[in-house]
């Protein structure tokens, strides 16, 4: 048999590829490689039937506080955060010690749903349900980015499929709301820190109040918009009257409401750019981008604090 130096040819081989399985070894432990482990809900789990069992209760029933609500917070459990790869980009990811102060005190903060206590986006949501998904979510990607007056990209949203009540309907049956990990316990610590809570959307109420029922949050804390029907159940339109149906809608309802109630501090925290309008004299204080869903860069670099998990604000309350 063939040798190289002596050492037959196929031990020779042999020898060559354990000292090239050594040496990868050694690089992947030098760089700290960590191995990706997949996980899935088994189809018989609780889980599930848990969902599948109370879906039909959200979106039909009562819209008032619903109670024993935790097992929705688990649909979300699959979003990853984004700040591994984009934290660094950003130089307002640790608050001062004034943000920090302003956040701890205030007396009332205002969430915004799509993309922060939601991981969806309402509106694109149904419009997928009805067969123009694509078309829309390409028009709320310009409206959050700021680039389009937010009446002009919600009516042009809505007249790409026209939802009838029906579909409205059929679409909360079936697509129930799929929370962000983390925001029940942080809703439930401000809550328990005596804070007020709000839900300030550009969405529309229909989608809304379960959401607001899940995590125990009255309605008259809402401020949404609202889509109008016929009395067949067709689409009318949206109740333009609605200070959130247009740009800068959200500083005014943030200024309405803490005129009303005499809050001496009020903090905003949303991912959009509706969001970040509502830091204005007379409105929010202090604005928080989340991104941990949508990170939109243009609102992230001007927002006071900007956090990717919702821990961050649970750990510093």
């Amino acid at each position: 048999m063939w040798s190289c130096d002596g050492i037959p040819i196929m031990k020779w081989y042999i020898h060559i590829l354990m000292v090239i399985q050594v040496s990868v070894m050694e690089g992947l432990v030098s760089a700290r490689v960590n191995p990706i482990r997949a996980s899935s809900v088994p189809e018989n789990s609780n889980f599930l039937h848990t969902f599948s069992s109370r879906a039909k209760r959200i979106a039909f029933g009562s819209i008032g506080i619903m109670k024993n609500t935790k097992s929705f917070n688990s649909v979300a459990a699959a979003v990853q955060p984004l700040e591994t790869s984009t934290a660094g980009r950003f130089d307002n990811t640790l608050p001062s010690k004034e943000i920090l102060e302003v956040w701890r005190n205030a007396n009332a903060v205002c969430f915004d749903v799509d993309s922060t206590v939601c991981i969806d986006e309402g509106i694109d949501e149904l419009a997928d349900f009805c067969g123009a998904g694509k078309a829309v979510a390409e028009w709320t990607a310009r409206a959050m980015g700021g680039s389009v007056p937010f009446e002009e990209a919600l009516a042009a949203r809505l007249s790409l499929f026209n939802p009838s009540l029906s579909q409205v309907h059929e679409f909360l049956e079936k697509r129930p709301p799929r929370l962000s990990p983390g925001i029940d316990e942080l809703i439930q610590k401000l809550k328990a820190n005596s804070i007020e809570v709000y839900l300030i959307s550009g969405g529309f109420r229909q989608m809304i109040n379960p959401v607001a029922s899940i995590l125990g949050i009255p309605l008259n804390h809402i401020f949404a918009n609202q889509l109008l029907f016929g009395s067949s159940g067709e689409f009318l339109g949206f109740d333009t009257n609605e200070p959130t149906s247009r740009s800068g809608g959200k500083a005014v309802a943030v200024q309405q409401l803490r005129k009303a109630n005499g809050y001496k501090s009020l903090v905003m925290v949303g991912d959009g750019a509706t969001d970040l309008e509502a830091r204005k004299p007379g409105g929010a204080d202090l604005f928080i981008c989340y991104a941990g869903v949508q990170l939109r860069e243009a609102v992230a670099a001007k927002a006071d604090w900007l956090v990717f998990n919702f821990k961050d604000l649970i750990n510093t309350l």
